[in-house]
């Protein structure tokens, strides 16, 4: 009696090699048409300031910030003197607000407005404006309900934190975008 070796695959191999290729060619493709459109993840900017000064205060969290985006995104130095910077980044104000946005049928708060703003100016120390005084304005809506006080506390300042870091941002896209080493 002669064997012969059958090489036959099981049922449905066939058709997870199929799938495995389809998401190949999908992803592959999904790329191509990102990349075809302009988009990038955002890396490093370049700011077009070998030095700059961050005029907040060594225990301000928004000086903090800025000063760590600064030096993990960029090619410019921080520096701790103000007369030795190429520019200088000065925080005109920082400011919460809570305002009420709605009640429900019993005068309870059902909702609050949360609003950050943050005006700063960039300048060369001498008077000239790099950036002049601008205001970012930003503003989350938070749902509230007395039953947790607590946890709606957290979300706020949750929602504070993240406004804080999506203005540090634009500072940084706006530094970012200064034409050229000359004060307006």
């Amino acid at each position: 009696m002669q064997q012969t070796s059958s090489k036959s695959l099981p049922l449905g191999a066939a058709s997870h090699g199929r799938r495995r290729f389809l998401r190949l060619a999908a992803a592959t493709g999904g790329m191509a048409a990102l990349a075809g459109c302009g988009f990038a993840l955002r890396g490093t900017a370049d700011l077009p300031f070998s030095t700059l000064y961050i005029g907040a205060a060594d225990t301000s969290e928004l000086g903090a910030q800025l000063r760590r985006y600064v030096r993990n995104t960029t090619n410019t130095r921080i520096v701790e003197d103000s007369k030795a910077a190429e520019a200088q980044l000065q925080i005109l104000q920082e400011t919460r607000e809570r305002s009420i946005l709605s009640l429900d049928a019993s005068g309870r708060v059902r909702e609050f407005e949360l609003r950050y703003l943050f005006a700063f100016r960039v300048h060369d120390g001498k008077g000239q404006d790099y950036i002049p005084p601008t205001t970012i304005a930003l503003k989350r809506d938070l749902t509230f309900s007395d039953a947790n006080t607590l946890a709606k506390d957290s979300e706020a300042n949750l929602l504070y934190r993240d406004m804080q870091n999506e203005a540090v941002q634009q500072v940084l896209r706006r530094m970012a975008a200064v034409e050229s080493k000359q004060p307006s």
